[in-house]
């Protein structure tokens, strides 16, 4: 009953969205400020809390070669000062207030976000409005900053033979000197090596009004923050930030493609697949959103045809699933991923994801299989407007790697549009790929 519900919630939501042509997602309100940054505000009043956001077009994949881990390095310097708030006043001001804070980096951006009371919004943005050129960065600071990266790259790669492996692996699935083969915290040797002017030129070339976003989401109206980001974020004059260069991959087959690491901290072996496919930057949406719903009847949870298949009709595997990067700035993943039971060897369990591929490909949908499936994707996204985060992480990530607001917002009329044979066809492509790789994670003395 609770399932037909939801069917039906989603069905008559998006029917009857006043005054729309068509269905949206989380109806931003936005626009730009005369120095180019773009301002996006997602009213949501259930609280009387606001969530404000900057997110730069700045991460790994936009670093100088020879200085892999510097825009990471320059997110934990962010925290440092001003000369205006030095030390940490930031962070204790923030705190004094009730608020929380917190950033992070990927390959394709770079950002800082803040929850607070919605009447401490104007104290937010003169905090982070300030730190966007007046950052004062002291060579000690960046040091320590760098030993604290270290540790962390000890703790999250050297000791985490997932990451090593996963780290191993983008070295081939991408292009030699391609930014997505590197990974975003930084190679060892050229962390070591970062300098408090190599964190500045960084910091000068890309962050920029121009290069920036700003999300405001929760207790708020329009006409308010549209007054404060003015007051405090339209004031700021500085050149403009470097332009972003182009993400190519090569188009070559991918030689040697299976990468095995074997360690005796592995209790639990698990296999994947990796194959690029278009993103919204250089794919037909059509294609697009045909392999976000391939991700989803193949992967997506326990109800989907290879958990059901591996984990519960044939009792290969623990787990089983997929995933499917859109968003990309450059091109996408598709990614299928399985661990075995006891007793189960990986070429096994691989050989019973390809079979799920092919009976797919070859029996094609069940009788309402795709529309019940769309219906649940979309309720997924009524139910992301409840929460404040939702929309500002959603529409900020897409943004930032440089696709647009209507990428978002017509993904309900793009879903809605898909056809059987588009995921068809979308599966077609993910099998004939010749740009794919598979690891192996295993524990130490396993055959392979």
């Amino acid at each position: 009953m609770k399932r037909a519900l939801l069917t039906l919630a989603a069905i008559s939501l998006f029917a009857v969205l006043p005054n729309r042509s068509h269905a949206e997602v989380f109806n931003p309100e936005t626009y730009t400020l005369k120095n180019g940054m773009q301002v996006v505000v997602l009213p949501n009043h259930r609280a009387p809390v606001v969530l404000h956001m900057v997110w730069y077009r700045a991460g790994s994949a936009d670093e100088p070669v020879g200085k892999s881990g510097i825009a990471h390095l320059l997110e934990h310097l962010m925290f440092k000062g001003t000369t205006k708030n030095p030390d940490g006043i930031f962070s204790r001001k923030l705190a004094q207030h009730g608020g929380q804070e917190n950033a992070f980096t990927s390959h394709d951006y770079t950002g800082y976000h803040q929850t607070v009371a919605a009447d401490r919004l104007e104290m937010v943005m003169a905090l982070e409005s300030d730190r966007m050129t007046n950052l004062v960065l002291d060579p000690a600071d960046v040091k320590t900053e760098r030993d604290v990266v270290l540790e962390e790259r000890n703790q999250r790669i050297e000791n985490n033979p997932s990451a090593r492996l996963r780290e191993q692996a983008n070295q081939t699935l991408y292009p030699k000197d391609h930014p997505y083969g590197r990974p975003v915290i930084g190679w060892r040797n050229e962390l070591a090596s970062l300098t408090r002017e190599d964190a500045l030129a960084f910091y000068k070339a890309n962050y920029a009004p121009d290069n920036a976003i700003l999300i405001v989401a929760g207790d708020v109206q329009l006409g308010e923050v549209k007054r404060l980001a003015e007051k405090y974020y339209g004031v700021i004059d500085v050149a403009p930030a470097t332009p972003r260069r182009n993400l190519v991959a090569s188009t070559a087959a991918i030689t040697g493609g299976e990468t095995v690491l074997k360690d005796a901290r592995v209790s639990q072996s698990v296999w994947s697949q990796s194959i690029i496919q278009p993103s919204l930057t250089n794919g037909d949406p059509v294609r697009v959103t045909a392999l976000e719903v391939l991700s989803e009847i193949l992967g997506g949870g326990s109800t989907a045809r290879l958990y059901r298949a591996l984990v519960i009709d044939q009792k290969l595997a623990l787990n089983s699933g997929t995933y499917y990067d859109s968003g990309a700035r450059g091109e996408g993943r598709f990614v299928f991923y399985a661990s075995p039971r006891p007793g189960v060897d990986l070429d096994t369990l691989a050989n019973a994801v390809e079979a799920e591929k092919q009976r797919l490909l070859t029996d094609g949908f069940k009788d309402g299989e795709l529309n019940r499936l769309k219906t649940r994707m979309l309720s997924g996204a009524i139910f992301a407007r409840d929460e404040m985060k939702a929309g500002a992480m959603t529409l900020g990530a897409n943004l930032a790697a440089g696709h647009s607001i209507a990428d978002v917002e017509d993904w309900p009329e793009r879903l809605q549009a898909v056809t059987e044979q588009d995921v068809l066809d979308a599966l077609k492509a993910v099998i004939s790929e010749p740009r794919q790789i598979t690891t192996k994670l295993m524990p130490k003395g396993a055959a392979q």
